[in-house]
């Protein structure tokens, strides 16, 4: 019994048994969990736009792409860590692996203490920037302030969430986000709905529950002394590891960067456009959330099995994988393709009970649906170059897509659309440029994989040894 619990909630090693069963005890679990963490921002939404009204729900809207913008670095050092955990517990290195783990979380400390450094005494001057409406600056601020107060713990969730994940561990993260999902939910609607604190209610929920699962996920990684361990000599950055974490990390933090710029400016232009249309966008993108989730969701799963695969040697399993995942994600996307199609409706009237706002928001969902489709392709073969190693074809894709297609797509569909009902454009120009922004990624992820340069990126060379004890137990 102890060891079906210890396989259930410890590390799982994806270099053996068929691709197929590992990639599905893997993503199932994660799947859960990335709906769970999404909750977190939608019930803020819901609860908000219910009990407040249509203007909070703007403001909380408006900062989103602010907040995305300052966690670049966060990111990078995320990213570069998932990466590395992923290739040195494949390759059985658990004196790197150590280090490893160490320096990725002293590194997110010191990140976020960075991003907070800087965010917290210009929250005023970025809302400013992004042309938040008068009628919801207070709110946008107040809700942007604790949000960056509270980013040390959620910093230390997603790092030792995605250490665990890179360990092949998806059960753990969610049994802790069910938990504190549960906090969450309860903290929203006491502090907003019975205490009346408005947007800043929701955001003191969401920062409280947060930091409570950071804790759990620490101890648990701590607790974790087969694997890894974490002690005070780990815990000091090695200039090495720091190195290869940066490097693997940096292109996606640059990638995050150019997109939540762009954000910024594509939020700017839906700012003048009034606070129904970006209370429209916020409603949309957060059920965008949800449907673009199992695409996220492949993509770390694949980029995990890569990453445990390449660091072990197996090129073999990694092919195998990658088709059952494609496969899996193509068939997942269709389906949610159709429900939007015929649920859309439903699930904005979740967010509002303004028709116009709910005709609008219908619209921009069918606009994006087949979107995703297109997305499911960049996600899978970008998450298979990314656990390769292979960073960098990501960030340039990125900034083709959003800084030549989808920002000046945006801006000049809207001065084309000007009417007396839409004097500063129709919202549509904002949905129609995302879309052909998705597909231009799709496409061009697609034909990079396709070089198989990402072949030769692994950090560690497994021993004969260790690959022949792998092909053994398959």
């Amino acid at each position: 019994m102890f060891k079906r619990l210890n396989e259930l909630f410890g590390a799982q090693d994806m270099t053996v048994g068929r691709p197929m069963s590992a990639l599905l005890r893997f993503s199932v679990p994660l799947l859960i969990g990335n709906f769970v963490q999404q909750m977190y921002s939608t019930v803020d939404s819901v609860v908000v736009g219910r009990y407040v009204g249509d203007q909070a729900l703007s403001a909380i809207g408006t900062t989103l792409p602010i907040i995305n913008l300052l966690l670049v670095l966060f990111i990078a050092v995320a990213t570069g860590a998932g990466i590395m955990v992923a290739q040195y517990y494949g390759a059985k290195d658990k004196e790197s692996l150590s280090r490893a783990v160490g320096t990725a979380l002293t590194l997110g400390l010191l990140s976020s203490l960075i991003v907070m450094a800087i965010g917290l005494p210009l929250a005023s001057e970025l809302l400013t920037l992004t042309n938040t409406p008068v009628e919801t600056f207070d709110m946008a601020r107040s809700y942007l302030v604790i949000i960056l107060t509270g980013l040390v713990g959620l910093a230390f969730y997603n790092m030792a969430s995605g250490i665990l994940r890179g360990l092949g561990n998806s059960v753990f993260p969610l049994l802790t986000l069910l938990l504190t999902s549960g906090l969450n939910i309860v903290l929203d609607i006491w502090f907003v709905a019975g205490l009346n604190m408005g947007v800043a209610g929701a955001a003191w929920a969401t920062v409280i529950s947060v930091a409570v699962s950071a804790l759990v996920c620490l101890v648990k990684l701590a607790r974790m002394t087969d694997v890894v361990h974490l002690n005070y000599a780990n815990l000091i950055p090695s200039r090495r590891l720091a190195g290869q974490l940066l490097r693997l990390g940096l292109p996606a933090g640059i990638t995050q960067a150019v997109f939540s710029m762009s954000m910024v400016f594509v939020q700017a232009l839906a700012n003048s456009m009034g606070y129904q249309v970006v209370t429209c966008t916020t409603a949309v993108m957060r059920i965008d959330g949800f449907a673009m989730m199992p695409n996220f969701t492949f993509g770390m799963a694949i980029a995990t099995f890569v990453g445990q695969n390449i660091g072990a040697n197996r090129l073999d399993r990694v092919h195998q994988g990658s088709r059952d995942m494609l496969k899996m994600s193509l068939i997942t996307s269709f389906v949610l393709v159709g429900l939007l199609l015929v649920f859309g409706e439903n699930l904005m009237r979740a967010f509002t009970t303004t028709e116009e706002i709910i005709r609008l928001g219908v619209r921009q969902i069918r606009i994006l649906a087949l979107g995703y489709v297109a997305m499911a392709i960049t996600q899978v073969f970008g998450g298979i170059m990314r656990g390769a190693g292979d960073t960098m074809p990501a960030m340039w894709i990125s900034m083709f897509s959003t800084v030549v297609i989808r920002v000046p797509l945006a801006y000049i569909w809207a001065w084309l659309t000007r009417t007396e009902q839409y004097p500063a454009g129709s919202p549509d120009a904002l949905f129609f440029a995302l879309l052909i922004s998705w597909v231009t990624s799709g496409v061009f992820t697609y034909l990079w994989y396709r070089r198989g340069t990402w072949k030769d990126k692994s950090l560690v060379k497994s021993s004969p040894d260790v690959t022949a004890a792998a092909e053994s137990a398959t």
